[in-house]
């Protein structure tokens, strides 16, 4: 269907001008920076840049050199060596058209982001849950050890929003570059990594046999290879038990013990070498031992990622904490996945005695296709006197067959014997939860894709 450029057609080196249809996306936006920041000429368009008043993406993508337009073809001429497009553009769009009629070359994203990778030595972090808070450790780890490493990650880390940038992409001068490995459209396979790691593996977008299939691709186009030994269909991809990390299986080389949670912090060792960070869940313990043993593996003693990560300050929407009011702790997630919200909702248990947690599921094949699994993890982890609480799915457009409603989960889970409840309009939830809400209690916020929930959470923040 697209005009795929290869790197035998035109090498990377020699592309001068992209052009990115959707750029605001935060897998767009991250290679939108890093090719401007290494001396490309990028411009491009999205649906939500208005000519108006620019929003927050698109101000700071001009700051980094970006020219932006308006997704009306207007920025699209033949001056431009190929065009960038992520799975979100369909065939029918009208600026993919246009640069069909003028003979631009298209690449897709991963395609792009291949390119990029084959010209560092490159960590591609892959797993089914993790990816991004993993790479932003592993990105702090390296820059610590003064690595000076280059990122190009699916989220914004926190201490790089700080210095006014969208903190998805940093182009550093040494020769590491960590990307995450994006398994959902099977893009994983096109990355031949110096360093290949895999997390995890559970049901999202594709069913289990398929990821399998997948990750053993993965493994065979690294160099090295790393692994979870802890979960049970990670493990048997290990290739060096050396370099593979657990929190349970003492055979791996390197080895999380001792977790505890102080309020907004945990501590635990690795390798008997003591950690602490400002950060929530055991999740995250797995998620700073993975990086610790991938820094390993670059050459960095486990006593630098200890000290490297004293200072981490997280990534955007990920356990980020919003703060307290009315003694409720409001914290914002991207958990979307069946494990991912289920850890997230484990995660901040250990807070409160109860937890209030809503969520909003996006798309309506991805919803119908995890229903019954998202019930299972949700009803897995909630205690009695916790809630779950759901709005009505989220619509990017497109062709959707809506024939499933967050309604229907939520009766799923009643039956199951949980405190469940449905919301459509989320700009109901502040006035409804208020009676749920004793002093003391966490309210957990999750969603993903929907550009705007950062803004909705901390509205549900100030409505408290």
């Amino acid at each position: 269907m697209f005009n795929a450029l290869t790197t035998s057609m035109q090498p990377f080196q020699a592309i001068q001008h992209l052009f990115f249809i959707g750029i605001a996306g935060t897998g767009m936006s991250a290679l939108a920076q890093f090719c401007a920041g290494i001396g490309k000429q990028v411009s491009g368009s999205d649906r939500y840049f208005s000519t108006d008043a620019a929003n927050d993406t698109q101000q700071k993508l001009v700051q980094a050199g970006i020219q932006c337009f308006q997704q009306d073809g207007s920025g699209i001429n033949s001056s431009i060596d190929c065009i960038v497009i992520s799975t979100a553009v369909e065939a029918s769009n009208p600026e993919l058209q246009k640069a069909q009629a003028l003979g631009i070359p298209i690449l897709k994203r991963s395609e792009l982001l291949t390119l990029i990778s084959n010209t560092k030595k490159t960590i591609a972090v892959g797993g089914t849950s993790g990816k991004s808070t993993t790479t932003a450790m592993i990105f702090q780890i390296l820059e610590h050890a003064g690595l000076a490493p280059s990122i190009i990650s699916g989220a914004g880390l926190v201490r790089l929003q700080q210095q006014g940038l969208i903190g998805n992409a940093w182009v550093g001068k040494g020769e590491w570059l960590v990307i995450e490995a994006d398994e959902s459209d099977g893009s994983i396979v096109n990355y031949q990594p110096e360093i290949g790691l895999l997390l995890n593996l559970d049901k999202d977008h594709k069913e289990i046999s398929e990821l399998q299939q997948l990750f053993a691709t993965f493994k065979s186009n690294s160099r090295y290879f790393t692994v979870n030994a802890s979960h049970p269909l990670a493990a048997p991809y290990s290739s060096d038990t050396t370099f593979d990390f657990s929190s349970t299986d003492a055979s791996a080389g390197f080895k999380a013990e001792h977790f505890v949670q102080q309020g907004l912090s945990c501590s635990f060792t690795i390798n008997d070498v003591p950690f602490s960070m400002h950060s929530i869940g055991k999740h995250n313990m797995e998620n700073a031992l993975a990086a610790t043993t991938i820094a390993a593996r670059c050459g960095v003693a486990i006593a630098t990622s200890a000290e490297a990560l004293k200072s981490y300050e997280g990534i955007y929407r990920r356990n980020q904490v919003l703060g307290q009011k009315n003694n409720v702790w409001v914290i914002d997630d991207y958990a979307h996945n069946p494990a991912k919200v289920a850890a997230a909702i484990t995660g901040v248990q250990p807070l409160t005695e109860k937890v209030v947690a809503w969520f909003q599921p996006h798309g309506y094949g991805p919803t119908r296709f995890l229903r019954n699994d998202f019930v299972h993890e949700i009803a897995s982890v909630l205690r009695p006197q916790d809630e779950i609480w759901m709005s009505e799915i989220f619509y990017a457009g497109g062709t959707a067959v809506k024939d499933i409603s967050a309604e229907d989960l939520i009766n799923d889970l009643k039956e199951k014997g949980c405190n469940a409840y449905f919301v459509a309009d989320r700009n109901d939830l502040s006035v409804a939860l208020q009676p749920h809400l004793p002093q003391g209690a966490v309210l957990l916020l999750m969603g993903a894709r929907d550009p705007s929930l950062d803004a909705f959470a901390k509205a549900v923040f100030e409505a408290l």
